[in-house]
Order: C-alpha cells, then structure tokens, then sequence
C-alpha cells in the first residue's frame, strides 16, 4: 500500500514539520520507496513536485523539508507500488483541470478489473489503476453536472462514487480543487486539527518536535490528513471505514457515513 498526507488550513501555512514525518516512511521507517509526491495549493495556482526515488533518499524531497512553501491545501503521497513502473508517470498526486479548476488526487490502495473504468476526455497518461480511478471520476463529474457545482453538490456526488470504487477494492482518497479537500477512507484515514492553545508535537518517525505555539496565531486552524498519526503526542481522530468528510479553511463542515466494505489493510 502508499501513504497520503493532506493539509486544510485557513491561512496559508507551511507543511513541512509533517511532510518530514512522512518522508521517513518512504523507505527508512516504511517500506513504501516507489516513488513520492506533494502538490501546494497557491493563489489560484500549483506548485508539484514528484521524484521516483524514495522519500527518504530524495535530495528533492530533502530540499522541501527546509523550504517552508506556505499554501491553505496541500497533497501529498509516497508510493509502494502494485500496479504500473516505479516512474513519473505512475507517481501520485495526479493533476487535470475540470471546470477552469486544477483538480489534484492521490489515492492509496489497489482496485480489481479498473480497465472498466470509462473515461471520456480525461485520459490515464501512466498504467496505475489509481490513475484510472481519478479519470473516471473526473468523467463522472462531467457527465453528471452541465456546470461547475457548489462544493457539497460534487462532495456528495464524489462520495457516491467513491462507494462503487471501494467495492473494486481498497480505495482511500484524497482531492482537491484548490479551495476544499474531500477525504474517503476505506480502510486507514486520520486526521488531527490544530487550533488555539497551541501546543508542542513529536513526530512518531523521526525524533523531531516543533512547538507550535511559536509559529502561529491564535486564528490560524489547520487541519493535517494522514494514512497513520505522524505524532505521537496527539489525539488524532481514525476515521471510519466509508466515512466521507469534506474540509475547508481547516474546519471539516460536511461529513457523510456510507454502508462500510470490509477490506483487508495492509502497510
């Protein structure tokens, strides 16, 4: 399986305390070397990088620990790969843009028979079911709805795909369209909000604290997403297998229970 890493804040903040826990499991505390990558939301724009070796080797990836790029959205993914070549064209986040909007989908776990999947104009570019998934759903989208719809309109419509993909297999799910961050978990989702009184976090993957009090206000609320807790200090809330929840400036205002499909989780 992969890993995701997903940020909601209200005011552009910087990812770079998590994304060093994550990084770590991306072939030194996990097994997951196949390929890494992380998308920031700015001004209407993106920034992407992606690199193919492991997190934990890359020297790009090494940069990016350093380099605090302030966004309210990020996402992000480290690969184990089960489906497709270790390469660029197989590695997560994925980006299309629907509706003038630069939509961004990682996506961890692995879907039977996913050449099913119709596509209309949008087109896998590498051989990944997630790849796949993400045409699909984007083709859906499309099909269903003649312009572009509020945001609980297409959460709600996505969440009902999301449902038909889990029973292909195990299919957590973060997307973006630059201004909300919907969530599927399938098997293995977390989330934890940060929020006034500000306290000190651990990192469960490296011996790494930052006290956050420090380095933020007292309105500033972000939201981190993440396949397994990255601190070990905090309480982070575990998602519900078929649980669907929509983040926006931080705060998690639509959420939505779907029927559960029982599927075997591995790391």
């Amino acid at each position: 399986m992969c890993e995701l890493l997903g940020m909601s804040a209200n005011v552009p903040t910087d990812i770079c305390f998590s994304f060093t826990g994550l990084v770590q499991r991306g072939g030194a505390t996990g097994p997951h070397k196949d390929g890494w990558g992380i998308v920031f939301y700015e001004q209407g724009g993106v920034r992407e990088f992606k690199d193919y070796l492991p997190s934990s080797e890359s020297a790009i990836a090494g940069f990016l620990r350093d380099y605090p790029i302030k966004s309210r959205i990020v996402v992000s993914h480290i690969r184990q790969a089960n489906v497709g070549r270790i390469g660029l064209e197989n590695t997560h986040p994925f980006q299309r843009e629907l509706w003038g909007r630069p939509w961004t989908y990682a996506h961890n776990g692995q879907l039977d028979n996913a050449g099913r999947l119709e596509c209309d104009r949008f087109q896998p570019v590498g051989t990944t079911d997630s790849e796949r998934a993400f045409c699909w759903l984007l083709s859906e989208m499309q099909r269903h709805f003649d312009d572009a719809p509020s945001q609980q309109a297409w959460a709600n419509f996505v969440c009902e795909r999301c449902v038909e993909l889990n029973r292909m297999g195990v299919f957590n799910l973060l997307l973006s369209d630059g201004d909300a961050l919907l969530t599927f978990c399938s098997t293995k989702l977390a989330w934890i909000t940060r929020r006034a009184p500000f306290g000190t976090a651990h990192l469960s993957d490296e011996d790494m604290s930052v006290d956050f009090s420090a380095v933020t206000t007292e309105k500033d609320i972000v939201t981190v997403i993440a396949t397994r807790p990255l601190t070990d200090n905090e309480t982070w809330h575990i998602m519900q297998p078929g649980e669907c929840r929509l983040f926006v400036d931080g705060e998690s205002p639509w959420v939505r229970q779907t029927p559960a499909v029982v599927h075997k989780s591995t790391d």
